[in-house]
């Protein structure tokens, strides 16, 4: 199966398209695990790919005998949460084009190609100084009300993230940085290879994602009052019946998010 525009299709006329588009050439941002993702342009306009060349028997056996989930093997995951997200009205990755060949899932080769989304910023970059730098009262309180709409949009319709990290939320900057407000905030959720689909999500994966997003703002100057923000949002509920219901899942996602930290700094932050 391969989809591509048809302009493309045009140019590349009488050529293998999937190899073609394995042999692309730009600026790469990850390798390893069977994966390659990296910036190209074409035709004057900016675009990402990722493409997966396969993970051999040897680590899927190891990644099964080690007891962990099996590893995500081709780009039909991330094509499949795009097209989910846009279904639930949650700002992605706009596609471009898709392909998948072969039939030994330890060598199966797929790629999946997206639009450069720019003028963007990834939260954690645009968030990072506010700590001593603290934003507008009302951008902050907007971009908290959106961050709980989406997790609350994605949750209720069984889908999970996996890597639910600030970091993944690509902040558009069209209108500027002085001129963002409630109206024209656009967050894009992008790293979707790992999204999970269920009819209804269990406790575990909604702890998961909100320990991930809170651990990755821990460090940002947000205060309680955010926190209960956040909260009434994603509940729909009023805030005092909020606490009370989930009481246990917000006291996992606390302790949840101060163990991240703690791996964190061990690793990154070994002599502070």
């Amino acid at each position: 199966m391969i989809v591509l525009p048809r302009s493309w299709q045009q140019q590349w006329h009488g050529r293998d398209y999937f190899e073609v588009v394995l042999g692309l050439e730009g600026e790469e941002y990850r390798n390893m695990d069977g994966r390659r993702t990296f910036r190209f342009e074409k035709d004057g306009r900016g675009y990402f790919a990722k493409v997966y060349t396969g993970l051999g028997w040897k680590r899927i056996f190891k990644s099964l005998l080690a007891f962990k989930r099996p590893p995500v093997l081709t780009a039909a995951n991330e094509w499949r949460a795009i097209r989910r997200l846009e279904e639930l009205n949650v700002d992605t990755m706009t596609l471009v084009g898709y392909g998948e060949q072969g039939s030994d899932p330890a060598r199966r080769q797929s790629f999946i190609i997206t639009e450069e989304l720019t003028p963007t910023e990834s939260l954690e970059d645009f968030c990072r100084n506010w700590g001593s730098d603290p934003p507008p009262v009302t951008l902050k309180r907007a971009l908290i009300d959106k961050l709980a709409q989406i997790s609350k949009q994605l949750h209720d319709h069984g889908v999970n993230h996996r890597d639910y990290y600030l970091c993944h939320f690509l902040l558009d900057l069209t209108v500027g940085r002085e001129n963002l407000c409630s109206d024209n905030l656009t967050l894009y959720l992008i790293d979707l290879h790992r999204v999970q689909f269920r009819r209804r999500l269990p406790q575990r994966w909604r702890l998961k994602d909100l320990a991930a997003l809170y651990f990755s703002s821990m460090e940002i100057g947000l205060t309680r009052r955010d926190l209960y923000r956040f909260i009434a949002i994603y509940t729909g509920k009023p805030l005092r019946h909020a606490l009370q219901e989930h009481a246990a899942l917000w006291q996992q996602i606390e302790r949840r998010g101060a163990q991240l930290m703690e791996r964190y700094n061990r690793k990154y932050r070994p002599n502070d």
